[in-house]
Order: structure tokens, then C-alpha cells, then sequence
């Protein structure tokens, strides 16, 4: 037995444990379900844990005649299913041949598995053997043959536990799945703020921080995306935990799809906390000898505060869940020309801009929207991937092989999973879009959804992006997806199967993305949905960036890449200077502010740089040439966040790198102020007994000294008053970029 994985035989107890976060339950006695009894920070094997119990008689259903200690209503559990007198929402709900829902998943075995096993046709978490370790629990329906095997991996180096779920019908009639979540915990108290993440487009990843009701609250999607609205995660923060202190549990789920993030506070202060695919519009028909697996959710625990637990899912996501290719590589700097050109462009100005982006000291350029069928506005041509021969008389290779020239690396947008009205694939097949025939089918941006359920949709889409890509001239590619599934129907499926299309769907979408990858394995992509609404763990194991907002203003970013940080790592965070006035809000800032923001990021170019005068040019070059200097420290180094654009009007982070030898703070004020106070900002991660120059000033200060005392803002203007009416002050959207290194 590993010492990750601890079992007490006698007491059928299992510990889940690494030194950083334990995680226990049991068997019970009698009714064979799984009990949760602990989670939370580290605690000592013991040969039993028999005093965690919790059993006193209450006024309830029991399951046992004159046993009155059998209520499940009254027992945190670890897979709550309906019919067993818990009147909870439950994590599995199966509809058998007889048209009730009455299950009961009884204790059968246990296995150890060292490592972490892939999940089949969905991205999740990997880990070898020395990095994980797999504890799975198979349980058996009372009353069928159905085996629901729940996979728990801990995390040697990590306070996570990861846990998904897999129901396999041995029996000879069909049942029904109509709700079967990846992840259920049964907390002991209430005492948590439920803090998540919501949004729309152009305005994603807004922190909000509520207290506990008694009764339910959730975060969820019904969009057959992940969403702008809610990304899939949420937090439970004791009242009194803060950025950097407090007891924090995270919860995110690996899938892109239709969610339910969800929390019910029962009567007695029990906090049930699930996450799984929504059951909302979802039901899978799970046929004699079939197998249905979950997505993965993950939890992360931090006693570090909400900032501990953002850089616990930082390390897991990018060590163990994007791409290895990427994961530590360096990213190349682009210039995207959608918001220089919109739809108007041809190759000479494709060209104007690639070979002024070159100069400036960028690496790729990206060719977006509008290269493809008659491609003029959002009304045509999806679905139609040949090349517009009048905007690119050369085609996409001939394209990409003059800019090559120039040194350059290319890139592609595309937007796979749709289709417009007219083009070949949607006047040879209209079966293939989602939605009934015989009833209205909505539009989103004048385009239709394909039906990424059937396979052979899928393969068509890969043939025509395949024919393009196996030029082997295209180094990225922008994957896009600008519309929502709001009538869920396929043509393919009986009337029996319509409520999987949602998921079917989304599976297609990942069957898609490891064809692509599996013949081009060194492609960058970046994924997108109208910016941030398919900003998710599922993608990102496929696309180690994403497109963070489609807001590319660096007031309104401050908030996105802020919230966006609870879950994702930098190196994620797609992030982009544009043109002012800002495209999305009309704003002005200076070059300088757009530049700092996008920094803590990928970091790239949205504009026209041949209209840019000499002066930005300058800036721009050496911008570039900092972030390049910098990029290894802010995709690799710790990040902390300092000061909340949503509670002040100075936002600052940080990041720290791992031997703790630099850092670069990134402090950006939104407002100018009249007669302003003094400000200090407290640093984090630095070595208390280390000195450290900042910004090459001749003033060395020790690591303690900037943690306690800070970081001052203002200046000493001793001996130089008559300086201070003539200084150049910042005003509003002003920034600065602190560089400390150690001496």
C-alpha cells in the first residue's frame, strides 16, 4: 500500500493524504454507502477514525426498521443518491426499466492504481506513478446490475484531490442516467462565502463573494458551452479567509460544456458542495454492457487564502495539464490583424502589416476573420474553408510562405464548429445543423451551429482544415466559436437519445481537437469564444492559451485578467495591446498602460502598426524587447494578487519567480486624484534576508523591508520642493512596472 492512499481494512477507512490535505471516508455499517468524514489540511493516519462519526437520533426516514441512526438525510456522504431517504439534491439519479428512480450504490471493492489513468475522449488531468496516486471505489446498485466506480487521485506535491465517475451497465436492460455528478462533498458547517466567477461577453470573469444561504445557490450553464456567464469553478472560503490567509477549497471542472456548480445548505449547516455536467436538458441511455464516464472536477485546498489557492491550480494546470510542448516553452509574440482590418484587407495589406509587425521585433503574425469563401462580412461562408483567391490571389500558402520570409511564424483563425446559409456543406447536407427541422432554429452572428454529435461532421470539418494545415506552413491557429447551441437537436439521434446532444456535442469537439493534434503535434492553438466563453480547464488541455475577452481595453482587462487568475496560470491568459480609442469601450489609455496590462499574460498585438507614428513605434520595440526578457519569469514565476480592481482604485500583482531571485510588480491606477495620500503596497513571496534592486536604483532593500513596510508609491522630495509643481504626473490609466532583482 502507498503511503498516498491509506486503508484501514477492519474499519473499511480510507485516507487520502500527502502531508498537505486529507481527505477521509468510510464504509458504513449496514447500509454499505460511503461516508465523508474529513477533508481539509493534513491529519495523522489513525487505525480508526470511528470518533469522526457523527450519529445522533432526529426526527427523519430511516432505511433500517428500529434503527433510528439510519437517515441519510443526516450523513455527509461521498455519492448521495435518490431513493435512500436523503432529501438532498442528489449527486446520481438513474431512471430504471420500471420508470422510477429508486437506487441504492452499496460498497463492493477497492483498487490502488499508481499514477493517474487517462479518461477516454475527454481532456483531464495526467500524472505518472511518481506524481500521483489513483484510490478507486466500486460500488453496485442494490437493485441492478450497475457498477458506479468513483476515481480519486491525490497529488503528491499538491493540496488536490482529483474525482470523476464511471457508470457501467452488466445487466440486460437499458437504464437511464439523468444526473451523475463528478465530484460531491458533504461538508460539516456552513460557515463559507461561496465566491465565483460571472460575466457576458466583453466584461468575463467578475469576482463575486456571497455568504451562505440556507438552501441551494449555483453557478451553472445551459449554453452547451462552458460560458461567459459562469466559468466553471467556485470556491468555498471560511468567512474570515482572505487573499493571503484563511482555509479556501476550490472546485473546477475539466470539461467545456454544459455545468452545475452547485451548493445546498440543509437544515443542520451541512454544506453539500457537486459539480458535474448539468442535468438540465441531459439524460444518456446506458445500454446493457455500455460504460458512461464523467468529466473531471478538481479541488484544490489552500490555508493560504483564495491567492493560495489560485497558484495551487496554477502549478496543477500547467504541469499537469497543458500540453507538455507548451507547457514550459516560450510563446511567440503576435500581431493579430482583426482589429486593424476588420473584413478589409487583401494580401498587399496582409502583407504591410507583417513586414512593419517584423520590425517591431514580433514573431507571429495571425491571419483572422475573412480569408475564406466570400468572407466580406459575418453573413457568409462558414463551414466553407477554401481560400478567397481575390483577397489572397496566392492562397493561404503562398501567403504564409512570403511571410515566413520575412522571418515570421503564421498563424490561421478558424471558426470550425459553425456554418452559414449557402455555402457547400450547408446546401449538400442542412441535416447537419443542430436544431429541428419542422421548428424555428435561431441565428447568433448569422450562423449556424454544426452537429459536432455526428462523426461524420467531424471528419468533414478535419478533411477541409487538413487540407489547409498539411501545407505545413501554418505555425498557430486561432480557434474560434462565436454562438451558443439554444435549440439542442440532431437529426441524427432517435427521440429517445435527443437529451445527450449537448454532450455528444462537446465531445465532438475534443475528438476534433485530437485529430488535429495528433497529425500536428507542434500546432499551437489559442482557443477563443467571442473572447472568454469557453475559457475552461477542458480546452486548455488542448490549447495551452486562450483568449481571455474580446474587451481588449486596459481598464476593463484589469478586472478580467484579475478574476481570470483565480483558476488559470499566466501563460494562459490571453492578452493583447489594441488601438485607442479601445474598439469595445472608446476608452483612451496611454501605450504604456495597454503594454503593462497585457504583459502579465501571452502578450500581443491587436492593431494597424503601419499607422502607428515613429514615437509608438519606439515604445512598442521596447516593449516587445522587455516582454521577451521578462516572459519566462511571468509564465513560470508564482503570482500574487495584491490589490483588487474591484474594491480599489489602484489594482497590483506580482509575480515572483521560483528561486525567488526576481520579480516584477505590475501597479496600475485607474483614476487620478487630487492631493493624494500616500500609498504602499505590501510585496509577497520574496526572501525576507535577501536585498533586492528595484528598477536598477542605487536604493537596495531587503525582502522583509518590502513585504512589511512596501513598496512606496509616492517620492521623497527633500531638498527638491521646488521640483514637485513641475513634475509630470500620472493622471487618469496610468501604470508602473517595478523589476526587482536580487543582488
Amino acid at each position: 500500500m502507498t503511503n498516498y492512499v491509506l486503508v484501514n481494512e477492519d474499519t473499511k477507512e480510507f485516507h487520502l493524504t500527502n502531508g498537505k490535505i486529507s481527505y477521509i471516508f468510510r464504509v458504513m455499517e449496514e447500509t454499505n454507502v460511503l461516508e465523508q468524514l474529513y477533508v481539509g489540511k493534513a491529519i495523522r493516519h489513525r487505525s480508526s477514525f470511528a470518533h469522526l462519526i457523527e450519529r445522533e437520533v432526529r426526527p427523519s426516514n430511516n432505511l433500517k426498521v428500529d434503527n433510528y441512526t439510519t437517515s441519510l438525510e443526516h450523513i455527509k456522504q461521498e455519492m448521495p443518491a435518490y431513493g435512500t431517504t436523503d432529501f438532498r439534491y442528489p449527486a446520481i439519479e438513474l431512471r430504471y426499466p420500471d420508470g422510477d428512480h429508486i437506487s441504492h450504490f452499496e460498497y463492493q471493492a477497492y483498487s490502488v492504481v499508481e499514477g493517474k489513468k487517462k479518461i477516454i475522449g475527454m481532456p483531464s488531468t495526467f500524472a505518472t506513478s511518481n506524481e500521483a496516486t489513483t484510490l478507486e471505489i466500486q460500488l453496485k446498485d442494490r437493485y441492478s446490475d450497475v457498477i458506479l466506480t468513483l476515481s480519486y487521485t491525490v497529488f503528491h506535491e499538491l493540496s488536490v484531490i482529483t474525482r470523476h465517475a464511471t457508470l457501467e451497465n452488466q445487466g440486460t436492460h437499458s437504464v437511464r442516467v439523468e444526473r451523475l455528478m463528478s465530484l460531491n462533498i458533504d461538508f460539516p458547517t456552513a460557515d463559507y462565502d461561496f465566491v465565483h466567477l460571472h460575466g457576458a461577453w466583453a466584461r468575463e470573469a467578475q469576482v463575486e463573494r456571497k455568504e451562505l444561504i440556507t438552501g441551494v445557490q449555483n453557478i451553472s450553464s445551459t449554453r452547451g458551452a462552458s460560458s461567459h456567464a459562469h466559468n466553471p469553478f467556485f470556491a468555498l472560503a471560511k468567512k474570515d479567509a482572505t487573499e493571503h490567509r484563511g482555509e479556501v477549497f476550490g472546485f473546477s471542472f475539466v470539461y467545456s460544456g454544459n455545468f452545475l456548480a452547485q451548493v445546498e445548505v440543509d437544515t443542520y449547516n451541512v454544506t453539500r458542495a457537486m459539480m458535474g455536467i448539468n442535468p438540465h436538458q441531459f439524460e444518456w441511455k446506458l445500454d446493457a454492457g455500455e460504460t458512461f464516464t464523467t468529466p473531471e472536477a478538481v479541488m484544490v485546498y489552500s490555508e493560504k487564502g483564495l491567492n493560495g489557492m489560485s497558484q495551487i491550480f496554477h502549478t496543477l494546470y500547467r504541469e499537469q495539464l497543458i500540453n507538455p510542448k507548451w507547457a514550459k516553452r516560450e510563446r511567440p509574440i503576435l500581431i493579430n490583424n482583426w482589429e486593424a482590418t476588420y473584413f478589409d484587407f487583401d494580401e498587399a495589406k496582409i502583407l504591410e502589416i507583417a513586414g512593419d509587425a517584423k520590425s517591431l521585433g514580433i514573431d507571429l503574425f495571425v491571419l483572422d476573420d475573412g480569408w475564406f469563401g466570400k468572407r466580406d462580412d459575418d453573413s457568409s461562408s462558414l463551414g466553407n474553408w477554401a481560400v478567397d483567391k481575390e483577397k489572397l490571389p496566392n492562397g493561404i500558402v503562398g501567403l504564409a510562405q512570403k511571410i515566413h520570409a520575412m522571418d515570421l511564424k503564421f498563424g490561421l483563425w478558424f471558426e470550425p464548429e459553425m456554418v452559414s446559409v449557402g455555402t457547400p456543406i450547408h446546401d449538400a447536407h442542412p441535416e447537419w445543423v443542430i436544431g429541428h427541422p419542422e421548428k424555428n432554429i435561431s441565428h447568433g452572428r448569422n450562423q449556424y451551429v454544426l452537429d459536432f454529435s455526428r462523426p461524420e461532421v467531424v471528419e468533414n470539418i478535419f478533411d477541409q482544415m487538413d487540407a489547409i494545415l498539411s501545407s505545413n506552413e501554418i505555425d498557430y491557429i486561432k480557434w474560434d466559436m462565436n454562438r451558443y447551441i439554444s435549440e439542442a437537436y440532431s437529426q441524427n439521434l432517435p427521440a429517445e437519445k435527443q437529451r445527450e446532444v449537448m454532450h455528444r456535442y462537446i465531445l465532438g469537439v475534443y475528438a476534433l481537437y485530437e485529430k488535429i493534434l495528433a497529425k500536428y503535434p507542434d500546432l499551437l492553438i489559442e482557443s477563443c469564444a467571442g473572447g472568454g466563453g469557453r475559457f475552461d480547464p477542458g480546452l486548455l488541455y488542448y490549447a495551452p492559451q486562450t483568449w481571455t475577452s474580446d474587451d481588449t481595453d486596459a481598464v476593463e482587462r484589469l478586472k478580467i485578467q484579475y478574476g481570470t487568475s483565480f483558476i488559470y496560470p499566466l501563460s494562459a491568459i490571453g492578452s493583447h495591446v489594441s488601438e485607442v480609442p479601445n474598439h469595445q469601450v472608446a476608452r483612451t489609455t496611454s501605450l504604456k498602460m495597454r503594454g503593462d496590462v497585457a504583459a502579465f499574460g501571452t502578450f500581443g498585438y491587436e492593431l494597424d502598426s503601419t499607422k502607428l507614428n515613429e514615437t509608438d513605434k519606439k515604445i512598442i520595440k521596447a516593449q516587445i524587447k522587455q516582454v521577451k526578457e521578462w516572459q519566462q519569469l511571468i509564465h513560470q514565476g508564482t503570482f500574487y494578487r495584491l490589490k483588487s480592481p474591484f474594491e480599489e482604485n489602484v489594482t497590483a500583482w506580482m509575480v515572483v519567480s521560483l528561486d525567488q531571485t526576481e520579480a516584477l510588480v505590475g501597479v496600475y491606477q485607474v483614476l487620478a486624484k487630487p492631493n493624494p495620500v500616500y500609498e504602499r503596497i505590501q510585496l509577497k513571496g520574496l526572501k525576507e534576508d535577501k536585498l533586492y534592486r528595484i528598477n536598477e536604483d542605487e536604493v537596495l532593500r531587503y525582502g522583509d523591508d518590502l513585504m512589511q513596510a512596501g513598496l512606496i508609491l509616492g517620492e521623497n522630495y527633500i531638498g527638491r520642493a521646488h521640483e514637485y509643481w513641475s513634475r509630470e504626473m500620472p493622471g487618469d490609466y496610468a501604470s508602473r512596472i517595478y523589476h526587482l532583482k536580487e543582488k
